[in-house]
């Protein structure tokens, strides 16, 4: 192997890690030279999805799950729409056993959902299996053995022949056992697929695929496992490509993958499998699992929605698919995990949030114009692939503020908590106020005291109050202000005329030796604006109520004063 060149604008310099210890990929399986369909294909339905959780991810928690957690966890995925699951390795423990009678004898299973259970290639632990489903109208036998060199050479020690014997006599044993249920379907798995010799696993499936007598209305399961991650998903693809172009009776075989995580490449893996030909996935909710976990079927689901594809499973509530989980496993879900996370569809940062609110106003807008419901219109906001309101979750969640956000966050949160609608020249003013808030507190704002600094800054009392006024048209276009005010505790009584209430309580200001001018002027429901030059100084201020607009101008006035 060549040492590659270095480029000089990459300074990275060896590491002191071992990692001549380890092979590439193509020294360890050999992958079949590859004449790609799957890098042009797309996913236009969503595969039949398979969760595990009940079996591979009930493995994998430190405390497995009893009966109870086990019922409410198969409640949940029944929900949601899934329609095949494994429910658990029923010849491993009495817990799995005995869960099994329990989905039997309680009629918990609906008529269109079909229950899986596990089973290795061994006689004993098979009649056990087929004992646990003894009275289901319908179930899927999963027959497993590990089949790749490193398994046969170091757990089982036999070689390609004596495996082969071996899951042939597993195989027509479970036929014999399910001759008299008709409803029962055979599914195999050549264990570490994506490290066995690619002729070895086809030999093995067609085998059983004719002794199976497999047939479009009874087809087989093949199930391809990425037991631990070897390589970059494209070259997975290419493999389930191989077996998708290769398998005998093609037509009567469901191809399906079973992905890990241990390159963190789980989900691509599953996505590039699909397209290359596999028509099931197996997988947990949140990707559960040995190691780093088997493929997460949330994430795969809502990546095919963000696409426009029905993924055929509910996850409208989002947050109680996630409680359940929580509750079943006694793990948390990631405060980022995709589209799931507590935090996953919230924006800190200030750039970040001005792009969401614009895009809310003009979703908003659009949505009005075509005459669609908003949730019913074509979603396209700047950050969020996803409505969050299309898995439950408020926008309140949405914007959050924090030192790092801007104008854009804060004006969000005064408007859809407060009703307070900023002018977009004002947001910078505020803005300024809630960074050195933030900065000094070191933590985030809630939107009650992003509101209360607001009227702290600008509602409160300042060193010019008006005690008393009258505002009255004396002619046509000619208004008259007459008031009382307060400067440093000295009292005064002024007036002034204008053409509008404004500007006479503006020429009364300048009998009282203010200099003042409105440069901008606006207003909500419920509160005014006004940026006001005065003696030279420009500032923001906001009123309230029905005087608002004089209340403005006079904040602004008062805060002209504390930034001269």
């Amino acid at each position: 192997m060549t040492t590659p060149v270095t480029p000089f604008w990459n300074p990275q310099q060896p590491s002191p890690m071992p990692h001549h210890r380890y092979r590439p990929f193509e020294q360890r399986v050999t992958v079949p030279a590859a004449d790609r369909d799957w890098p042009s294909a797309r996913i236009e339905r969503a595969p039949l999805w398979v969760p595990v959780d009940l079996r591979d991810g009930n493995q994998a928690l430190a405390e497995p799950m009893d009966t109870p957690r086990k019922r409410r966890f198969f409640d949940l995925l029944v929900a949601m729409g899934f329609k095949e699951v494994e429910v658990g390795y029923p010849s491993a423990s009495r817990t799995d056993f005995d869960f099994v009678r329990h989905l039997v004898t309680s009629g918990a299973v609906p008529d269109d959902v079909t229950p899986v259970v596990f089973t290795p290639a061994r006689r004993d632990l098979i009649d056990r299996t087929f004992d646990s489903i003894e009275g289901l109208p319908r179930a899927v036998v999963h027959l497993y053995i590990a089949t790749s060199p490193v398994w046969r050479d170091v757990v089982l020690g036999r070689d390609r022949a004596e495996v082969r014997r071996t899951v042939r006599e597993a195989a027509a044993h479970m036929a014999r056992r399910a001759a008299d249920a008709p409803g029962v379907r055979f599914q195999f798995s050549p264990e570490t697929f994506n490290l066995t010799e690619p002729d070895f696993v086809l030999e093995l499936c067609d085998e059983l695929t004719e002794l199976w007598d497999a047939s479009p209305d009874r087809p087989v399961t093949h199930n391809l496992p990425a037991t631990v991650e070897i390589a970059t998903p494209n070259v997975y693809a290419d493999q389930i490509e191989y077996f998708h172009r290769h398998l005998s009776r093609r037509d009567s075989v469901i191809l399906s993958v079973h992905p890990h995580n241990d390159r963190g490449t789980g989900v691509a893996c599953a996505e590039l499998a699909v397209l290359a030909g596999a028509q099931r996935v197996e997988g947990c909710l949140f990707g559960n699992g040995e190691r780093t976990g088997n493929v997460d079927l949330v994430t795969l689901a809502l990546n095919l929605y963000a696409q426009g594809v029905d993924p055929m499973v509910d996850f409208s509530d989002i947050d109680a698919v996630k409680e359940t989980v929580e509750h079943c496993n006694r793990l948390p879900v990631h405060p980022r995990h995709p589209y799931a996370g507590d935090l996953v569809h919230t924006a800190f940062s200030g750039t970040h949030q001005d792009a969401i609110n614009k895009g809310f106003i003009q979703h908003a807008r659009r949505a009005a114009e075509s005459g669609t419901p908003a949730d019913q219109a074509p979603w396209d906001v700047p950050y969020l692939p996803i409505d969050p309101a299309d898995v439950g979750r408020s926008y309140e969640a949405v914007i959050r503020v924090n030192s790092q956000s801007g104008k854009g966050g804060m004006a969000y949160l005064l408007r859809t908590h407060h009703g307070i609608d900023l002018p977009a020249r004002m947001r910078p003013d505020f803005s300024r106020v809630v960074q050195e808030a933030t900065d000094d507190s070191g933590r985030e704002m809630t939107p009650k005291e992003l509101y209360d600094l607001f009227r702290a800054t600008y509602l409160a009392e300042g060193a010019v109050r008006l005690h008393t006024w009258s505002a009255y048209e004396e002619t046509p276009g000619v208004h008259r202000f007459v008031c009382t005010l307060e400067v440093d505790d000295r009292v005064g009584d002024y007036e002034g005329t204008g053409s509008s209430l404004l500007s006479a309580f503006v020429d009364a200001l300048a009998g009282a030796g203010y200099d003042v001018a409105v440069v901008d002027y606006a207003e909500d429901a419920t509160t005014a604006y006004a940026e006001c030059r005065v003696n030279g100084v420009t500032a923001w201020g906001a009123g309230e109520g029905s005087t608002a607009s004089v209340q403005a101008v006079l904040s602004a006035m008062n805060r002209t004063a504390s930034t001269a």
